[in-house]
């Protein structure tokens, strides 16, 4: 199938041509023509396969027809959970609705109030935000949602985590009753279904691939760690392998975002760190800096797990396992994308063992452990096991499918594989005025309140230095696509 099957007008499919691409994803191949046809949708499909694009091209495609009700409001309303998401939507409608001159406007927290009064003054065909931010302007009667015609949820999933939900019915409900709703999600049942029962009418229910899809580009590795030290000894060790062109760090922490980029920083690479406590300036130069290539190692929270596509991360080093097992997924699915291949790394400690189990258990598979000579952990490892599904993980330098157990775990071999990790010179002192070793030889262990430190937010210190500002990139196109 082509895009000119999909019938959309040819000025949607020539700027899809420019884009350099020709057919359909499988996502855009069910999801466009059901939303054509007027159809409330909810869809389902993984990470990288052109969400974005089929809403927004069915979305200007309703645009190609003049609205009905004399209004300035916007015609097309789509809610994302984070900041970066919508910028990557935004830049999406441009991109592809650039030759039909539709007026798109992105309202974020983070943002000044008098650039967005602004521009919802002016007539908008596009809406995108984030649901807190939207609510504030509601509130003050800044929006005329009388001529709305299209209501989308991106990431609803991603909303219902942060507890955004009643602001999206909020907002549902302050929309006419005749609008079209879209709604996109990881997982379709449970509170997600329920909220598809509430906003939706009769809508159809398109599943590409299950949620726990199996990367299977993306070849997965588990590192055993003793201590902070061995952790940070083996980061840099796999930041200096040459065959790493750009990686992705999360943490569990804003702040240990921070003071581990600041720390690799000292050691020589180009990092920077991005997470939610950072004004939307600070992120947008820090991803504009990331994709052209001046930032080689961003050290992140899960700010940035559902919301970047920038084709040269190689790598993704889960410094911190992430809280939530769908958010492992997600985070992985940050390289591999458009078909390439990616290796995602997890440290993972011997109290780690409950976590890992959940990983494994929501993805179904098993992570092959892998070690680096000379820096093998001082604890004995879990014991191999045969894969599970379809058979053994990728990784294990076997055949795949056979279901027989696996062997040793291999060593990774890499050019200076016994880099020292030189400790911190400037005294191990933190931003906020606290003494913070985490990331120096003689770390101690985190406390266990910081463990979901991200999803709380740090004080505010105005001697932090400036981490660098985010990047919109484009979404919703055959290499497809949290705060």
């Amino acid at each position: 199938m082509s895009f000119e099957d999909l019938k959309l007008h040819p000025t949607i499919l020539k700027s899809i041509a420019e884009a350099g691409y020709t057919a359909p994803t499988p996502i855009q191949e069910q999801a466009i023509p059901e939303a054509i046809a007027g159809h409330d949708l909810m869809a389902s499909a993984q990470t990288g396969t052109g969400k974005t694009a089929a809403f927004i091209l069915p979305a200007l495609q309703k645009l190609t027809e003049p609205s009905p009700v004399h209004s300035r409001g916007p015609r097309i309303l789509v809610l994302t959970p984070t900041r970066e998401l919508a910028n990557q939507v935004n830049e999406a409608a441009w991109k592809y609705g650039k030759g039909l001159r539709v007026k798109t406007v992105c309202i974020l927290g983070g943002m000044p109030y008098p650039l967005q009064n602004k521009l919802l003054s002016q007539p908008v065909d596009i809406l995108v935000a984030t649901p807190g931010r939207l609510i504030d302007h509601l509130e003050r009667g800044r929006i005329d949602f009388s001529r709305l015609e299209m209501l989308v949820l991106d990431e609803a999933d991603r909303m219902l985590d942060m507890g955004f939900i009643d602001d999206v019915e909020r907002i549902a409900a302050a929309t006419p009753a005749t609008r079209q709703t879209l709604l996109f999600s990881a997982t379709l049942d449970g509170a997600i279904g329920n909220l598809g029962q509430r906003l939706l009418k009769s809508p159809k229910r398109i599943s590409i691939t299950a949620a726990k899809a199996r990367h299977e580009n993306i070849e997965q590795r588990l590192m055993y760690v003793d201590d902070m030290a061995h952790k940070n000894r083996l980061l840099d060790h796999l930041l200096r392998d040459v065959d790493l062109n750009q990686a992705l760090v999360f943490t569990a922490t804003k702040r240990d975002a921070d003071s581990l980029a600041d720390s690799l920083s000292a050691q020589g690479h180009a990092a920077a760190a991005l997470h939610g406590d950072m004004n939307q300036r600070e992120r947008n130069r820090t991803l504009v800096n990331l994709r052209r290539g001046n930032v080689r190692v961003l050290v992140a929270t899960d700010v940035a797990a559902r919301g970047i596509d920038v084709p040269g991360i190689t790598h993704v080093i889960n410094f911190d396992l992430p809280k939530f097992a769908e958010d492992y997924v997600h985070r992985i699915g940050r390289t591999g994308r458009a078909g390439a291949t990616g290796i995602a790394v997890s440290f993972a400690s011997n109290r780690d063992a409950g976590s890992l189990r959940s990983i494994e258990r929501f993805t179904g598979q098993t992570i092959q452990p892998h070690s680096i000579e000379g820096m093998e952990p001082k604890f004995k490892p879990r014991p191999a096991t045969a894969g599970r599904g379809t058979g053994a993980p990728r990784g294990n330098g076997g055949p795949r499918g056979t279901g027989g157990p696996r062997s040793a775990a291999p060593r990774h071999h890499a050019p200076d594989s016994r880099h020292g990790f030189p400790r911190d010179e400037r005294g191990g002192q933190r931003r906020e005025g606290q003494s913070h070793n985490r990331f120096g030889n003689d770390a101690r262990p985190r406390s266990a309140g910081e463990v979901n430190g991200n999803r709380a937010p740090a004080p505010f210190s105005a001697n932090r230095r400036p981490q660098g500002t985010s990047f919109s990139l484009g979404r919703g196109h055959n290499s497809g696509n949290r705060r």
